[in-house]
């Protein structure tokens, strides 16, 4: 593997290592002469990768730990440094890191399966503080827990790191605080560890905000219920930065958690709802491995996904190319609406002034036959509005006119009323003048 600047552990797998095929080969000088070349700052040595399976390993001292962190921190040009299975454990990795505070070289540091504690991570801190160029971080299936993840996002808070890897490490609650948390960190896998709907509330605080970085969220195999995807939709609304979230193998999400997932990508409910749907999430996988009641649902996420994947590069025209696939289909809409709840005609939302632009839509983008069904469903929504309009109008002049109707009754009585007024006027002036001329004679 000398020479060669890739990284093989995508997969916490070993892919080999650089031993020579000859049998007689002393293992010992063998690791003599890998260390040697490390000590000696070899251009060509890029990376140094050894598991607990060899001797030579399990036989380094405490002192031979110190020493080789000491020349890797010297080192200028290894990239990648994977030790693990066993190859240490928190005695050995502290003794490593006290030799290994810094490194202005390592881009990849795997410590996978090595039963490594919060200890280790203890011991990691400096090393993690001060490696310049460090880019991704494996410890996965250790024993690292909680307290082992807070510490390791508090250590990595101003690092370039870019992807941390911390499947199976025991770890449940979570306490993240934003202002202490990786700043670039874009890939977190959290995989085969026991995070419940808590633990989910904390991570959305890695999703919330226009300076959010994550692009791939693992969390496979957790404790997370319908309550935990909740929070997770809600806190991916408005992220534009996510690209990938694996739900799959939590026992505890069922129907109604997967239909939120696929309404966060397809809201079916109204056409503005669609084209607000989440534009970025490129893959979202929350199917169980072994449920296939659930198909339908992944399927239609995996459709929107899809339309999110093919126009990454134009976020306007995501929502109408699931306008088009869906909205305007109505065997997928009929399914999204039956799945969400929704018993809104699509054609009672259009003006039918844009109609014959919907239809030149569907025409264009499906058979005939969905054609002919949309005219159908339009013409029947078009004329139901018409009905309705003129039934309104109907009724409104009935009105009118019995308003018109009483309006002249009483202009009538009114009429009636004034001119009895005017005759009991005349009858009390009479009575005065009559009165008058009494006084008058006496």
């Amino acid at each position: 593997m000398d020479g060669d600047d890739s990284d093989p552990y995508e997969d916490d797998s070993f892919s080999g290592d650089d031993r020579s095929s000859d049998s007689s080969f002393d293992e010992d000088d063998y690791w003599l002469a890998k260390v040697l070349r490390v000590k000696e700052n070899d251009p060509e040595k890029t990376m140094l990768a050894e598991s607990g399976d060899d001797n030579y390993i399990r036989n380094i001292t405490d002192d031979g730990w110190e020493e080789l962190g000491r020349d890797i921190s010297n080192n200028t040009h290894l990239e990648t440094v994977a030790l693990c299975s066993g190859a240490l454990d928190d005695q050995k990795l502290s003794c490593f890191f006290r030799g290994l505070t810094e490194s202005s070289s390592i881009k990849n540091m795997h410590l996978y399966d090595n039963g490594l504690s919060v200890a280790a991570v203890r011991s990691m801190v400096p090393f993690l503080q001060n490696a310049n160029s460090l880019n991704k971080l494996t410890v996965s299936h250790n024993n690292l827990q909680s307290g082992g993840l807070n510490l390791l996002f508090r250590a990595l808070r101003d690092s370039p790191i870019e992807a941390l890897n911390c499947d199976n490490c025991g770890i449940e609650a979570i306490e993240i605080d934003s202002d202490y948390s990786p700043k670039h960190l874009t890939t977190l896998r959290l995989n085969q560890n026991r995070i419940n709907a808590d633990g989910c509330r904390q991570i959305s605080k890695l999703l919330q905000g226009g300076d959010s970085t994550l692009k791939h969220l693992y969390l496979r195999n957790n404790k997370i219920d319908d309550d935990g995807v909740a929070i997770l939709v809600d806190a991916l609304q408005k992220n534009v930065s996510l690209q990938i979230l694996d739900l799959m193998s939590n026992e505890g999400i069922f129907a109604e958690g997967r239909k939120l997932c696929l309404k966060l990508v397809n809201d079916i409910s109204s056409i503005k709802a669609t084209l607000q749907s989440n534009r970025t999430l490129r893959e979202l996988n929350v199917k169980d491995q072994n449920d296939q009641n659930d198909m339908q649902i992944q399927q239609h996420i995996n459709k929107a996904a899809h339309i999110n994947a093919n126009n990454a590069s134009n976020p306007e025209a995501v929502g109408k190319e699931k306008v088009i696939q869906t909205q305007l289909n109505s065997t997928q809409r009929a399914e999204l609406a039956e799945l969400q709840g929704v018993t809104r005609s699509f054609y009672s939302e259009i003006n039918p002034l844009h109609l014959p632009e919907v239809l030149s839509l569907i025409g264009r983008h499906h058979d005939q036959g969905e054609l002919y069904l949309a005219l159908k469903s339009a013409i029947m929504t078009l004329l139901s509005t018409v009905n309705v309009r003129k039934f309104i109008q109907q009724q409104r002049a009935y009105h009118a006119a019995i308003v018109a109707e009483h309006a002249a009754i009483v202009a009538e009585h009114r009429n009636k009323m004034e001119e009895l007024d005017a005759k009991l006027a005349s009858m009390d002036e009479a009575v005065e003048v009559n009165e008058g001329s009494n006084e008058l004679e006496h």
